[in-house]
């Protein structure tokens, strides 16, 4: 995520930039489904704005780029429920630019496509309020992309109709238009026209398509709640009814459905259309987040753990104007790294604060963390766990070292140099704090309501928070879902609450973890 707002038009790290400037308001198209397929341009506004207006098909997680302070804005129209009127949220958009806000209005999709995006920008230009257009992939793409299902094929379709099965306010269904679109194209898309399926495919065949032609329906593409049926245009409809599809979903009709089979990926990804919670910090959530959505399943977050300052922030700022002065400095974990480098930066210092001292890491997450502040360490246990990064350090020698760690840790590490005769400093560089026991009876409901698969357990902390906040009822609910763990002494800590460990990383990492659960559903 950008730290600061566009400044002027060009590249800047590889990212288009252009100036985001107060009283505009951006159509932005977040694409379908995944979150990771909206714009450059689409993430860029979002960062910048001062409001949001999002729609009830724009992914959640989106709003996360939002910059703190935001105001967000559900103005989401979904069919049978009470939401804004278009005039109402046309009219929001036009009082919150003049009063020189920077404006997002967040569209699932494309804005052009099916969408009010043209209706909006009409009511803008008229008011002569400054807007820009971010078009966005519309869902017919992930339909074609997640579904395996091409819009068009050089053997069996070279054209192709997206249609609405909506009717415009004021004209009714016509059975007409649709037995004339019945042959004049390859493949038929259908947007919006779950409600009427039934009368649009049977307008279809009486229009003269055979009611043996392959047909699909593709509910929520493009996410792991995705889900897709095969039929024949003549079965379709009742299909539906039997299966429970239902809105947001898709309709295709024509010989490219048959290319399904082979070409389908993403439901064939090792985790997809699975719930798995992440107990994490949300400062880590976020990142484990992404790698459990590339395997086709849906994060859950629900930190049950804070990341916040040591009892004595002081000791850790002496400390990092000290480095020098260590022959070894080792981390523990990512969090340690950015607690670290946050003092050295209220400091003015940098990495050359290091001087001499060699750099340990106690595994892969902590490396990447310091490789991103400009540290290659020396050492990274090969186990990862304070017993193998002590014994990595002893190899090389060493006289005296800082650890830099969470306030309340294994003393594995220090006590394994300390017995050597090393000399050692061990400083807090954060705490983690439990969540509050009201969130207890909410991350209840979860486990006993059914709507997780899988729970994600990447330290002792997180899983003793857990335990707390659900109490007596811990086994019995965590009994329910798949328990996984990311190693031994996150194990260690829950079995010894009367946890059963499902599923444990054999490489201690996040996605060691996440290739386990892979190989556990497999």
């Amino acid at each position: 995520m950008c730290s600061r707002p566009f400044p002027a038009c060009g590249l800047e790290k590889g990212r288009y930039v252009r100036a985001v400037t107060p009283g505009t308001v951006w159509l932005v198209g977040a694409g379908p489904g995944d979150p990771t397929l909206i714009t450059v341009r689409g993430r860029a506004a979002l960062e910048t704005a001062d409001v949001v207006l999002y729609d009830a098909l724009s992914h959640p997680s989106l709003l996360e780029l939002c910059r703190p302070g935001a105001e967000l804005r559900d103005v989401g129209k979904r069919g049978g429920r009470k939401s804004p009127s278009q005039q109402w949220i046309t009219e929001q958009l036009i009082e919150l630019s003049r009063a020189g806000k920077r404006v997002v209005r967040l569209k699932g999709g494309d804005p052009l496509l099916f969408a009010r995006g043209a209706e909006e920008a009409e009511a803008l230009a008229a008011a002569g309020v400054s807007f820009e257009i971010v078009p966005g992939l519309p869902s017919p793409s992930a339909l074609a992309a997640y579904a395996g299902i091409p819009l068009t094929h050089r053997e069996v379709s070279s054209s192709v109709t997206f249609i609405t099965g909506t009717d415009r306010e004021g004209v009714s269904f016509s059975p007409e238009r649709w037995m004339k679109l019945a042959n004049a194209t390859d493949t038929i898309c259908i947007l919006m026209g779950m409600r009427r399926l039934a009368e649009i495919t049977a307008a279809l065949v009486r229009g003269g398509r055979a009611p043996e032609t392959p047909a699909a329906v593709v509910e929520w593409a493009a996410r792991p709640e995705q889900r897709v049926l095969v039929s024949t245009l003549g079965d379709v409809a009742d299909a539906v009814l039997r299966e429970g599809l239902s809105n947001p979903a898709i309709v295709v009709v024509g010989e490219v459905v048959r290319l399904r089979e082979r070409i389908r990926w993403y439901d064939r990804l090792p985790l997809f259309g699975k719930r798995l919670l992440v107990p994490r910090a949300m400062e880590q959530a976020r990142e484990t987040s992404s790698a459990i959505r590339e395997r086709g399943a849906e994060p859950v977050l629900f930190p049950v753990i804070e990341i916040v300052d040591p009892p004595d922030p002081g000791a850790l700022d002496r400390a990092v104007r000290g480095l020098s002065s260590y022959d070894w400095v080792l981390f523990t974990s990512a969090n340690g790294v950015e607690r670290a480098f946050a003092s050295m930066g209220r400091a003015g210092l940098d990495a050359r604060a290091f001087g001499p001292a060699r750099v340990g890491a106690i595994g892969p997450g902590t490396k990447t963390a310091l490789e991103k502040r400009g540290i290659h360490p020396d050492v990274v246990a090969r186990e990862f766990v304070g017993e193998g990064l002590a014994r990595e350090v002893l190899a090389l020698g060493a006289k005296r070292v800082l650890v830099l760690r969470a306030l309340v840790a294994r003393d594995a590490l220090p006590d394994a140099l300390r017995s050597a005769g090393v000399s050692v400093d061990v400083v807090a560089a954060y705490r983690t704090v439990a969540a509050s026991p009201e969130k207890g009876a909410a991350l209840a409901e979860k486990f006993a309501s059914g709507e997780l698969d899988v729970v994600l357990f990447t330290s002792s902390s997180t899983a003793s928070g857990i335990v707390d906040l659900l109490g007596d009822r811990a086994a019995e609910l965590l009994g329910k879902v798949v328990v996984a763990s990311i190693g031994p002494v996150t194990s260690e800590t829950l079995r010894g609450h009367g946890i059963r460990v499902d599923v444990s990383a054999s490489e201690y990492t996040v996605s060691g973890l996440l290739d386990a659960l892979g190989r556990h559903f497999s």
